[in-house]
């Protein structure tokens, strides 16, 4: 299993790079503890119908390790 690890950075939005097998609570988890969001709102997967999601996947496959999956969350 490889670690978890933060791979993008943004005012109110993060990608985060896990273990496939992580669930999305894992994911949050890790999102906060990583890069607390320093206000009310905590991280938190971005939703299917979210507008900045663009239709893309919650999850995808990390292209450089296969166990890993990117997950966008936003606060």
């Amino acid at each position: 299993m490889s670690e978890a690890m933060i791979t993008r950075r943004g005012l109110i939005d993060m990608q985060v790079c896990v273990p496939s097998e992580w669930t999305d609570a894992q994911a949050e988890d890790f999102a906060n503890r990583a890069n607390p969001t320093g206000i009310r709102s905590p991280w938190r997967l971005r939703a299917a119908d979210d507008p900045a999601q663009a239709g893309a996947q919650i999850r995808v496959t990390c292209a450089e390790c296969a166990d890993n999956v990117h997950i966008m969350m936003s606060c």
